[in-house]
Order: structure tokens, then C-alpha cells, then sequence
């Protein structure tokens, strides 16, 4: 009868290593979910910054009555404390009154993928 009582007592090494196992990889999905949802809200905090860049650009050539010649601008703002490039492709309408603009925002660190995109027109004002 003594023997029975120990033996009910605790559990084997093979149970604890088992359910050290099926925590470990419970641990590391919830990790990995977790540094998936970091990546995203970084993204996402890219993404609003970059609107503010094109938006303050358009808003910038409103303000200022800008008419530009068709062509291509390049430069940068910083916006948050981070560094964005943009671009401004200016074009003309079949109304010569009318300039269509596209403002693009670009990462520093990736100069070819677009964070944002945001297009607008120029009116020439009547003097």
C-alpha cells in the first residue's frame, strides 16, 4: 500500500518534458503573433506619415497658388522625426488651365515601393 501512494504522488519526467514541449510551442506562436502585429502597426505609422507628406505638398501648391510647369520634383521632408523622399509628376490636361499633380512618398530605405500615393490638380489663377 506504500508503494501505491508514491507512486500516485508526482509526475514522471516524460509528462513534465511533454507538457514543457506543448508550452514552449504555445510561447512561440504567441510571440511570433505578437511581432507580427509590431511590423503592422510600424507599417501602418509609415503609411500615415507619408499621407501628411502628400497631403501638406498639395496643400502647400494650393495655399501658394502654384501653376507648374509639367515635369518632375524631387526632395524631402521630415515629418514625425522621420526622413521621407517624395516626388511630384506634374502634368498637363487637355484644359491648359489645369495642371495634374501626383505626389508620391518613398521610405529612404526603399526608394521604389510607394508609401503613398496622392493626386491633385493646379488651377492657373486669373491675374
Amino acid at each position: 500500500m506504500m508503494k501505491s501512494l508514491l507512486q500516485a504522488r508526482g509526475f514522471t519526467l516524460l509528462e513534465t518534458l511533454v507538457a514543457l514541449a506543448i508550452l514552449a510551442i504555445a510561447l512561440a506562436a504567441v510571440m511570433r503573433a505578437t511581432g507580427a502585429g509590431t511590423n503592422h502597426a510600424e507599417a501602418m505609422r509609415m503609411r500615415v506619415l507619408a499621407d501628411w507628406v502628400a497631403q501638406n505638398r498639395l496643400a502647400q501648391h494650393a495655399a501658394r497658388g502654384d501653376f507648374l510647369p509639367p515635369g518632375i520634383q524631387n526632395g524631402e521632408e521630415t515629418q514625425a522625426g522621420i526622413r521621407l523622399l517624395w516626388k511630384e509628376d506634374i502634368g498637363a490636361t487637355p484644359n491648359p488651365s489645369f495642371r495634374r499633380i501626383e505626389v508620391s512618398v518613398y521610405s529612404p530605405e526603399d526608394p521604389e515601393y510607394a508609401l503613398r500615393r496622392l493626386s491633385g490638380f493646379l488651377v492657373q489663377q486669373r491675374r
